[in-house]
């Protein structure tokens, strides 16, 4: 078939992924490990499509000759034309570029935008709505920062949501499923603050950066660095810590700046803002390919602007719904509570579809 020059590189690949796991040695470095276990799970959905065509290819090959040595063999045939061109269709769909990055875990944060206090509440709510899905993913979460408002949500908060292992399906992992949440999310409600029951609209923003397990993936120069060390405070500004153990890490070249304190020692601090460093690095150097990468690779759903608005939640009419793919639903309470399977697999469906179109446009 036509796909046959563009499968055997991949299918050496997988074979020289294999054997490189096969290496106690790689599995010493667990940064490695996991790089190297995201590829060969990627390239696994290429080998076992593949290996289904060849099995229905070989089926039907051999269901036309015994056919034409008894013609009570061709009855059979329809059946066997019809399994092929299955498995031929569905080694197209996972021929088609997928991003790369599906398999990985993610640092989700939450940042509360206009409407003061009312904003940082549902900054709260989103994230427990994040943490509540995570569980129902089987995934685990952690707390990595997080700056309290007086009525108890958040000014921003940062979490990180890892599978248990690496996934053997990469559209199983975290990233391919959360990289969808990035943008500006509207609530419509009457705030606690509100003493005459009028519905107010604020909003906060919510950014998703695919985590960096193996440091070498990004290099940080140590001189591209400078570092502040400063006394952690708490909701209101006071000082919560005797110690200079909060951290903020400005990475010289890019303006990037990471600020942690929610860890008791100046080290714990420290590598946590560089592990969140390491992720916006990435993030910074993937939207930068995006933007540089032909049509075929660009999602029409996860866009790299921050200030879009993505989605709506109406409290009044316990609505949900979602700008870019045009899902509703009136059970915004039980989304709330982590029921947020539906809401993704529109925006999966819908990136899916456009990337299909564009392969089909592109040959």
């Amino acid at each position: 078939m036509s796909e046959d020059l563009r499968i055997e590189p991949l299918l050496a690949e997988h074979a020289e992924i294999e054997r490189a796991m096969a290496d106690p040695a790689v599995h010493a470095d667990q940064g490695r490990a996991r790089t190297l276990g995201r590829r060969y799970a990627e390239l696994g959905r290429v080998v076992a499509a593949y290996r289904a065509w060849q099995e229905a290819d070989g089926d039907l090959t051999a269901g036309r000759e015994l056919a034409a040595a008894d013609a009570a063999f061709a009855e059979e045939l329809p059946a066997l034309e019809a399994t092929l061109a299955e498995a031929a269709e569905h080694l197209r769909r996972v021929l088609v570029p997928t991003d790369p990055d599906d398999a990985r875990d993610v640092i989700l944060e939450v940042k509360a935008g206009e409407g003061g206090e009312e904003s940082a509440l549902f900054a709260g709510d989103l994230l427990r709505m994040y943490v509540r899905y995570a569980e129902r993913q089987g995934w685990t979460t952690q707390l990595i920062t997080a700056t309290e408002s007086d009525l108890g949500g958040y000014k921003d908060v940062s979490v990180a949501i890892k599978t248990r292992g690496v996934p053997q399906d990469p559209a199983d992992g975290v990233w391919a499923h959360l990289k969808y949440e990035g943008g500006v999310h509207r609530v419509q409600r009457v705030p606690v603050t509100e003493s005459q029951g009028r519905i107010h609209t604020s909003a906060a923003g919510v950014l998703v950066l695919p985590e960096v397990d193996d440091p070498g993936e990004v290099e940080i120069d140590a001189n591209d660095l400078r570092i502040d060390v400063y006394r952690s405070s708490g909701p209101g500004g006071q000082s919560v810590n005797t110690t200079d153990s909060a951290v903020r890490i400005t990475h010289v070249p890019s303006g990037i700046v990471v600020s942690m304190q929610n860890e008791k020692s100046q080290l714990q601090n420290r590598e946590q803002a560089m592990r969140v460093l390491r992720a916006r690095l990435l993030a910074a150097r993937q939207e930068e390919a995006a933007a540089a990468a032909s049509e075929q690779r660009r999602s029409q759903v996860r866009t790299v602007d921050r200030s879009e608005r993505i989605r709506t939640y109406n409290y009044p009419e316990n609505r949900i719904a979602d700008h870019r793919t045009g899902y509703k639903a009136y059970n915004l309470d039980q989304v709330l509570d982590g029921d947020l399977g539906p809401v993704i697999t529109s925006a999966i469906e819908m990136d899916e579809a456009e990337r299909l179109a564009a392969a089909a446009r592109h040959g």
